[in-house]
């Protein structure tokens, strides 16, 4: 089966929101056995879209569109499948009904024009939307497939897993592909790449070497005629991957670095507390965003200027000799958190974010450290490529580092 993807939505050609949803839906074509060809966008232009339609119509078997279906006069999805399928629109009572009683619900007043959410044509069946008041459309005429979902990126998830799925996956009949991720930390992608360089000759399953904020991904593909032998060729290529890379694995597919960390925190009952300057809180941020972080994340200190990091229990003297930026202000930050709020292990991280030098070290100095008490550990490095990337990669190579020195006293 042949699929093109259509995100709707003027928003999305100036730039002023990404197109989450079209990265989602393609992540997920492969298990299905459905073939990505095109992607597309196209703004809230009726002519436009109805164009977009009718190409996508003759070169795909399936169309999978998103945004477009909410209740304004710029919302065209349906009129623009309408026009292209040559299809009358109208309202379907059930659906009326439905969206009414969203609305009576809340104890809101249903506005008339929200009727437009109710509208189909003849070869359309309407797609549940609970988060929403915008139904989808499952229309299926002529061997062909288009799919219509709301662009708010939730309803939108929602609505593919729920409704979309079960839907292609009755009808699907090519060979799927599923990929494994092993994620790892401290090595290069240079060095992964001749680590797994005997690997990277297999054809069926493939193998990806990717450089990514939280370290080096490897993706392992394998095409077959069902899930589980697809998973059969890829576990034999896993487990060698793991013999050679060892603990630099840290995690796959959706495990993220504080996630994992988290679990290795819990695991042991031990507590966490982090002091930062430059990263000005994203590194308390990422901790919880892991759920059930409150059961070991205590507390987060936020010091940008010298005199509250002195406040919070940095040695002055450190700073005067060595200046806010050095790893040593960084080990006693570290040390301060944990101290101060009572933790077993801190994280201290230090630098200049940019994009200006500080104390006459260049943007993208960082000076991370982690102190359980016994041997503290640190690392310096310049890595600058923007504000926001730094501190980003900042954040993440303190839970790196974190993650390095409870493997060493396990």
């Amino acid at each position: 089966m042949k699929a093109e993807i259509i995100s709707v939505g003027t928003e999305l050609l100036l730039g002023e929101i990404l197109d989450t949803n079209a990265q989602h839906i393609a992540s997920r074509l492969p298990a299905l056995g459905i073939d990505l060809y095109f992607m597309s966008k196209v703004g809230d232009n009726l002519g436009r879209l109805t164009e977009t339609v009718n190409h996508a119509w003759q070169r795909s078997d399936l169309i999978i569109m998103t945004g477009g279906l909410g209740p304004t006069e710029d919302d065209l999805t349906r009129e623009a499948i309408a026009a292209a399928l040559d299809e009358k629109l109208f309202i379907d009572p059930a659906s009326e009904q439905a969206l009414r009683s969203f609305f009576a619900s809340r104890g809101l007043t249903f506005p008339e024009r929200n009727i437009k959410q109710a509208m189909l044509i003849p070869s359309a069946q309407p797609l549940a939307n609970p988060r929403g008041t915008a139904p989808g459309w499952w229309v299926e005429r002529d061997g062909h497939i288009i799919v219509a979902m709301p662009g708010v990126p939730p309803e939108m998830e929602l609505m593919w897993e729920a409704e979309v799925t079960p839907r292609l996956t009755e009808r699907s009949t090519g060979a799927v592909l599923i990929t494994r991720t092993l994620k790892t930390a401290a090595l290069s992608e240079v060095h992964v790449d001749e680590m797994v360089s005997d690997l990277l000759k297999s054809t069926n399953p493939t193998i990806g070497v990717y450089a990514k904020t939280d370290g080096i991904h490897l993706r392992i593909a394998a095409k077959a005629g069902s899930a589980e032998e697809a998973r059969r060729l890829i576990e034999p290529v896993e487990a060698e991957m793991r013999r050679i890379l060892g603990t630099a694995v840290w995690g796959t597919d959706d495990d993220t670095l504080e996630g994992v960390i988290g679990r290795m925190l819990l695991e042991r009952g031990l507590t966490l507390a982090t002091m930062e300057s430059c990263t000005g809180g994203l590194l308390a941020s990422t901790i919880t965003d892991a759920a059930g972080s409150s059961a070991y994340f205590l507390a987060g200190y936020v010091a940008y200027s010298p005199e509250i990091k002195v406040a919070l229990g940095v040695d002055p003297d450190l700073i005067e000799k060595h200046g806010v930026v050095s790893a040593e202000v960084a080990v006693d930050m570290a040390r301060a958190a944990r101290l101060r709020a009572g933790a077993d292990i801190g994280l201290g991280v230090t630098g200049v974010a940019g994009p200006d030098p500080l104390e006459g070290k260049p943007p993208g100095t960082i000076h991370i450290a982690v102190h359980d008490g016994k041997s503290p550990q640190s690392i310096s490095y310049i890595y600058h490529q923007g504000r926001t990337a730094t501190k980003k990669r900042a954040a993440l190579a303190v839970l790196a580092l974190l993650r390095r020195t409870l493997l060493k006293n396990r």
